[in-house]
Parts: C-alpha cells; sequence; structure tokens
C-alpha cells in the first residue's frame, strides 16, 4: 500500500503522545515507556529523539530501549544518573522480566504505557486507500497490536476469510525464541478452552506462583492479550507453527484434563482440525467434541465422528444420524445400512432409524415405514405409523409402542401419528390442533432431533388442505426460527412456506422464498415440491416460458418420487399444469396411484378436497366438461365436513355454471368471497373474472371486476375513462375475434410486460408481438391504445395467470 503511514503516525494522532513530544522538545525528559513486544516502543523512542533535537536538548539525554534485558550493573548505572538529574533518561521495557534494579529505576521515572491501536489509528496507518471494512478486519485480527497490523497489511489486501500463510509465517522468530513452558501456555490458549489456573498447572506440571509468571511473560510477548486470550492472528500462527510434537502433546494433556475434568472439549478439538493433528490420543476428545457439536453443527459433528472411528472408537451410529442432519443423505445411508447388515451390531436399530429417515426424504416413504417398525424404538414406531397411513396402508398402522423414556422426540412422534390419524378420520381442526402440539413439544429440541418428516411440516400440509393457511403459517414460522429438523427439514420448511404464498396469490413473494433456497441439491420430496411451486408459480403469471421450461423439470420430479398422501398438493398443482400445455397422458398413472391411495383410505374429505379442485381446474383447461362435472359432484359430496370444503364445493358449482353462460352475480360473488376467505386469494379473483367477462349484464360485470380487483389487492373503481363509457356489448364474447395467440399476447399485454418480454416468453420477436397488438386494434375497433387496454380489461378481468378465453359457454348437462 504505497500511501501506508510510518508506524509511528498513527501515535502522533494520540493526545497524550503530541503532548509527550512537546514535551521532550521544551526540556530534559525522564521517562518509562512500558509496553508488551511490537506496541511500538522502539518506534516511540526514536520520534522522541527525534523532537528533542529539534528542542535542541539532546546533549546527556539518554535512550535506553529493551531496558528488561539490560544487566544490572547497567541499571544501577543509569539509576545513578537519575538519582543526579544529568541530562535525562527514556527508558522502554517490557512488563516482563520485572528485575528488582528495573523496578527501582522505574519507580524514579514518570511512566507511560502504551495501548495497542484503536480502530481509528488502524486506519490512519493503512493510510487513504484502505477501506473502512479492511481497516476493521486487520484490527480486529491484530488485536490492535501494531506490529501485527503491520504484518497483515502486507500481505491482506480483502477484509474477510482466513489469514494467508504469507502473514502467519512472520511469527515463526516470535515463537522460535520463547521458552518451551511459555510455547505450551501460548498452545493452550490458542485452543480457545478455558484455562483455569489449577488447570493450566496441571497442564504445565507448575505451581500456582509459577502460573502467574508464565502468564506475564506470554503476555509480554504481544502474542497473549491482556485478557488471557491469544491476539486472534497470533492464535492461528502458534496452532500452525510450534513444533509438531510439542503441540501434539500439549493438546492430548489438555483434552484428557478436560475430559476428566468434563469440560467443554470442542474449541479444543477445532484447532486440532484446524491444525491437522490427529492420532489416537485425541479420539476420545473427538468423540467428546462431536456429541457436543451434534445438536447445532452436525457437519462438524459428523467430520469429528469420523476421526474418532477412525482410531477406534464406536461412533458409527452417531456419525451416520450427524450426517443426515447436516443433509448428507448419502452418508447416513451409506453408513446406516452398513450397521443394519451386521447382525451383531448394537446399533442395528439406530442405523435402521437413521435409513428410514433418508427414504423419507427420498420419496420411499413406504420402504421407510418398513424400516421404521424393524427399528422399533417409541418414535420409530410412531413414524412407521406415520408412514403406513401416508402410503394408504392403515392395516399395517397398528404396532404398539414400546415403553420407553418419554423424551421430547418420542412424544412429538406420538403427536404426529396421532395427528395424521385424526387428519383421515376425525376433524381437521382436531388434526391441525394435535400437529401444533407435536410441533410446539419439539421446539425445544430445535437442530438436535432426525425426521423423516416436522409436525411442522404436516401442521402446514393440512392447513393448506383446510384453508387454514394463518395457522399453518405460524406453525412454519416457529420451525425456521429454532431450525426444527437441521438441514434436512429447513429447506422443506420454506418450500411449505413459499406454496402458502402462492395459493395466497403472492407469486413475487412466492418466488422469491424459492430463489432462497438457492443452488442447494434438494432430495426427491424436497425437488418435488419446489418443481410444481416453480410451474404454479409460473401458471399463475401467464408466463409460458417459464412454465415450458420448468414443466420438464417437474415431469423428472414426478417420476422419482411415488405418490404419498403429503405430496398431493403438488401432485394436484401439477396436473393443471399439464391440462395447460397439453400433456395430461403424463399424469395419468401418478393421478390414477393417487386415487387408489385416497379410496384405500376411504376418500378422507380433508385430504381429497384440494386434489379435486385441481382436477377441476385441469378438466377446465382441458376442455373436459364429463371430467370436470365428476370432480364438481365430489367436492359437492364431501362439502358438509368442513368450512373449507363446503367454500370449495361452492365455487365449483359456480365456476361450472359460469363456463356454462348462467351468471349469477351475487351467487358468483359470494362463493369468490368464500374463496377469498379461505387463503385462495388468486382463485377467488379468477372466479370473479371469469363471471365479469360472461355476463352481458353491465352493472353485474362492473361489480364482479371490481371484485376480481380487490381479491388481487387492487383499488376499486380503477377503470379507465374509455372502459367507463363502453356499451353493454363489451362484455359479448367479442374475444371470439381473437387467435388463440392473440389471446395469450392480451394476457402478457395487461400485465405491463414489453413488447421485448412478450416475444421473450412466447418464443416470437418483438416486432410480431407488435404486429399481434395492432391486429387486435382493428379487430377490436380500438381507436388508441388505451382503449385497447380498457376494452382487454373488459375481457379478461384484470387479472394474472387465467387460462384462454373461452370461444363458447360450455353445454348444459342433459339435466339443465
Amino acid at each position: 500500500m504505497s500511501s501506508r503511514m510510518t508506524t509511528a503516525a498513527p501515535y502522533v494522532a494520540d493526545e497524550r503522545v503530541r503532548a509527550l513530544l512537546a514535551a521532550a522538545e521544551d526540556g530534559p525528559l525522564w521517562l518509562a515507556v512500558q509496553a508488551p513486544a511490537g506496541y511500538g516502543k522502539s518506534t516511540l523512542l526514536r520520534e522522541l529523539a527525534e523532537a528533542v533535537q529539534r528542542g535542541g536538548a539532546d546533549r546527556g539525554v539518554i535512550f535506553a530501549d529493551d531496558a528488561h534485558l539490560l544487566p544490572e550493573e547497567r541499571l544501577r548505572e543509569l539509576a545513578e544518573q537519575v538519582a543526579e538529574q544529568r541530562g535525562g533518561l527514556v527508558l522502554a521495557y517490557r512488563p516482563w522480566p520485572r528485575p528488582a534494579a528495573l523496578g527501582q529505576l522505574v519507580a524514579r521515572l514518570r511512566p507511560f504505557v502504551l495501548a495497542p491501536f484503536s480502530e481509528r489509528q488502524t486506519a490512519e496507518y493503512l493510510g487513504p486507500g484502505a477501506s473502512a471494512a479492511l481497516a476493521r478486519y486487520l484490527h480486529a485480527q491484530a488485536g490492535g497490536v501494531p506490529r501485527f497490523v503491520e504484518r497483515l497489511a502486507v500481505a491482506v489486501e480483502q477484509p474477510g476469510g482466513e489469514v494467508p500463510p504469507a502473514a502467519l509465517v512472520q511469527f515463526r522468530a516470535d515463537l522460535d525464541g520463547l521458552p518451551a513452558d511459555v510455547r505450551g501456555l501460548l498452545l493452550a490458549s490458542a485452543t480457545g478452552v478455558e484455562l483455569p489456573a489449577d488447570l493450566l498447572g496441571a497442564l504445565l506440571d507448575a505451581d500456582l506462583v509459577t502460573v502467574d509468571e508464565l502468564l506475564d511473560a506470554a503476555r509480554a510477548t504481544g502474542l497473549l492479550g491482556p485478557d488471557g486470550r491469544p491476539v486472534p492472528v497470533a492464535r492461528r500462527a502458534v496452532a500452525l507453527l510450534s513444533p509438531a510434537a510439542q503441540r501434539t502433546a500439549v493438546w492430548q494433556r489438555l483434552a484428557e484434563l478436560q475430559l476428566a475434568r468434563g469440560g467443554t472439549v470442542l474449541p479444543l478439538a477445532r484447532s486440532v482440525l484446524a491444525a491437522g493433528v490427529g492420532g489416537a490420543g485425541l479420539a476420545a476428545a473427538f468423540e467428546a467434541a462431536a456429541d457436543e457439536a451434534l445438536a447445532d453443527e452436525p457437519a462438524l459433528a459428523a467430520e469429528l465422528f469420523a476421526h474418532a472411528s477412525a482410531a477406534g472408537r464406536p461412533t458409527a451410529a452417531r456419525r451416520a444420524l450427524a450426517a443426515a442432519l447436516a443433509g448428507d443423505l448419502d452418508a447416513g445411508l451409506r453408513i446406516a445400512d452398513q450397521l443394519v447388515a451386521v447382525e451383531s451390531s448394537p446399533d442395528r436399530a439406530a442405523g435402521a432409524a437413521v435409513a428410514a429417515t433418508a427414504l423419507a426424504h427420498r420419496g420411499q416413504l413406504g420402504r421407510s415405514a418398513e424400516l421404521y417398525g424393524w427399528s422399533g424404538t417409541p418414535s420409530s414406531v410412531a413414524f412407521a405409523t406415520v408412514g403406513f397411513l401416508g402410503t394408504g396402508r392403515p392395516e399395517r398402522a397398528t404396532q404398539v409402542a414400546p415403553d420407553g423414556p418419554p423424551t421430547l422426540l418420542a412424544g412429538a412422534a406420538a403427536l404426529m401419528a396421532e395427528g395424521v390419524r385424526e387428519s383421515l378420520t376425525g376433524s381437521a381442526t382436531g388434526a391441525l390442533s394435535t400437529l401444533v402440539q407435536a410441533a410446539a413439544l419439539l421446539e425445544p429440541a430445535g437442530q438436535a432431533v432426525l425426521l423423516p418428516d416436522s409436525p411442522a411440516a404436516l401442521a402446514a400440509l393440512v392447513a393448506l388442505h383446510s384453508g387454514e393457511l394463518d395457522m399453518g403459517e405460524s406453525v412454519l414460522d416457529r420451525a425456521v426460527a429454532v431450525d426444527m429438523g437441521a438441514t434436512l427439514m429447513s429447506r422443506r420448511h420454506r418450500l411449505l412456506q413459499a406454496w402458502t404464498l402462492m395459493v395466497r396469490g403472492r407469486t413475487a413473494a412466492a418466488q422469491e422464498r424459492l430463489a432462497s433456497l438457492g443452488a442447494a441439491r434438494l432430495e426427491p420430496r424436497d425437488l418435488l415440491f419446489a418443481a410444481a411451486l416453480e410451474v404454479g408459480i409460473a401458471r399463475r403469471n401467464s408466463d409460458l416460458a417459464t412454465l415450458h421450461r420448468g414443466w420438464g423439470r417437474a415431469r423428472e420430479a414426478v417420476m422419482r418420487h411415488p405418490v404419498d398422501l403429503f405430496t398431493l398438493l403438488p401432485l394436484g398443482e401439477l396436473a393443471v399444469a399439464a391440462a395447460r400445455l397439453g400433456e395430461q397422458a403424463r399424469l395419468v398413472a401418478h393421478l390414477r396411484d393417487a386415487d387408489a391411495l385416497l379410496e384405500r383410505l376411504g376418500n378422507p374429505p380433508l385430504w381429497t378436497t384440494p386434489l379435486r379442485w385441481s382436477g377441476l381446474h385441469a378438466a377446465i383447461l382441458a376442455e373436459e366438461p364429463a371430467a370436470a362435472d365428476e370432480h364438481v359432484a365430489a367436492l359437492v359430496r364431501s362439502g358438509d365436513h368442513s368450512r373449507y370444503g363446503s367454500v370449495v364445493a361452492a365455487a365449483a358449482l359456480s365456476w361450472i355454471e359460469v363456463l356454462r353462460g348462467i351468471v349469477d352475480p351475487a351467487k358468483v360473488e359470494a362463493a369468490a368471497r368464500g374463496l377469498h376467505g379461505a387463503g385462495l386469494c388468486w382463485d377467488a379473483a379468477r372466479l370473479a373474472g371469469q363471471a365479469a367477462i360472461r355476463t352481458s349484464d353491465r352493472r353485474a360485470m362492473t361489480t364482479l371486476l371490481d371484485c376480481a380487483r380487490l381479491f388481487q389487492g387492487r383499488p376499486q373503481g380503477t377503470r379507465s375513462s374509455a372502459a367507463e363509457h363502453m356499451p353493454d356489448a363489451t362484455a359479448q364474447p367479442a374475444q371470439t375475434r381473437l387467435s388463440e395467440r392473440e389471446q395469450e399476447v392480451a394476457e402478457l399485454v395487461l400485465t405491463g410486460l414489453t413488447y421485448k418480454q412478450i416475444g421473450d416468453r412466447l418464443f416470437i420477436s418483438a416486432k410480431t408481438v407488435e404486429h399481434h397488438v395492432a391486429r387486435m386494434r382493428q379487430r377490436l375497433g380500438c381507436t388508441s391504445r388505451s382503449d385497447l387496454l380498457a376494452r382487454l380489461r373488459a375481457m379478461t378481468a384484470d387479472r394474472p395467470g387465467g387460462e384462454p378465453l373461452r370461444r363458447a359457454p360450455w353445454p348444459r348437462r342433459p339435466s339443465e
């Protein structure tokens, strides 16, 4: 850094130093400067010597650096000079060692203690070319010690990350000159373990007086701060540059002492891993440290368990658990399978539970339930019940849980099984309450529990299936806050949060939440939800290009995941997308499996209703009136089971009537408000909009358009003046004059996209889009763009994401 100031310059900005330099110019000095190594004592002495010269009073002034190393005879000579007040004397010395003669001499001089750089002084030293972030980083790493700041400034260009080896190598000279016991103390301190005096005494084989002396000696080096902790950069340098034999011996001995005392060994294990130290002598410490890290840092725990296992410790089951908690299901499954395969292994049940969890996340819920049942622990039996019910095998979900300790996991698992069972045979409210209780019970365990599914996720699914979106969002928010189930469940919780936002019509927020997952590899169950979210958001946004791209990924995701009870939501969403794209044949087998699953479970209304609702909209998009009637009939049959069921049934009846040209504005508005109240805001707006473009009643059309805007979160009465003066004929099927491509362009024009953006989505040029818009203006008799937009809004209810406009009403049923 060419603009960097000299080492002394920051001190000049210190008020005490400025006053001292001014005094040096005016007269003789009798001064004792104390500080550990690296604090700039020698630099300050040079500055003082120059000040004395500037004042012309340098005759007879003695400057003595490193006075703590001077022989006793020389210290007595200097004491005589002080006694006779001849010339002046400026001493610089470390606080340790402190010979008696030095103490007597210093007592007769004015004391001046140098402090570390402040952050401001560090920034001044670096110069104006350095960023504030770099100054903060170097100050923190160096602990404000000027010499360490200087070393780092040469080698570090960007803040953050590890200090480069080039900066650490410069500490070798500092360490090589230290006594072995001082270096041993620094090695112990570098682990981050709390080091009370008695522990240090046992470690260094020294009495308490000697321990205090060693601490003073270590502080005098500047490597150890006043609080007894090493400066951050010095901590890493000590750990990496100390002789390997001494480092290993000190850390092994410290580990033994800590384990004997029942103290934490995790900080020690971190230092050992960073330095690449291992061996059988540290195996017990690695194992204990892994147990400490398991709840909060499962990936680190898995690494530590692996080191302990390599040294002969029996940690395989816990290693599999840690790997799974960290999201590494490959490693977890591999280790767990090995445990299960060995008949003599005492950890077969634990291995089976880990394998069962991994299989559940990979979509193999049936196989997961089998393994959980075989494992036989109280929590495993409960999870097996959830799996058997989720795969439509209620006859297998009868195993009685064995007696066992009433842990949080066992209690929550039992409630999860009870909640799922109640969702099939009881009320949605009761099931949701039971699952929310299970989630609350498990919250204190946070990341420390391995789950095939979390009670929060199951509660959110029940909430989505029953229109209790507020409750679903609340329980998910709490699960995310406590990181329930660690990495393995965090993605599922965020996906369900995104799903709730999508259902509410908040597609931008849903897309943002989906994007927050980043490029993380998703297990098949999460991948299925993510793929369905992508196409669901694209469909609601009329983003045909993204819908086409997402459909390819969705097809792969649905092929990798067998149908189960807890993936009916994404299956239903994909069924609608498939109908939109004319790809219904791709999902026939999966939808048949879903019907068979629900049939085996007695067609429980809570789980059946949303799938039927999706099936209705798929039939509408595919122009299949008979299939739509079948779904409506099923919705009506289960409509009296719950408030949500009755709302959806009423909306389904109203929707079909609208498609057949029967528009009862009051009935439509009531049905749409019911949907909106159940959280289906986008569906509510779409129903009102569909009715508005199919009625010939001008007043009814206006009312329904206002409802559609309200349900979309738009203010009422926002129509343009051109629309206000349109004759009633505008509500007639003028859309029959538009081609299918023009209808797609019209929908995207109304979303505010540019011609280029529309062209990108439809895979046509911007010029072609402009041509379509010109033809639409001509066909609809519009004289201006604003007139065209008003006319299109009247035709499409100003909504995002509707399906293509119908050319004619659906045929009436024979009984009508």
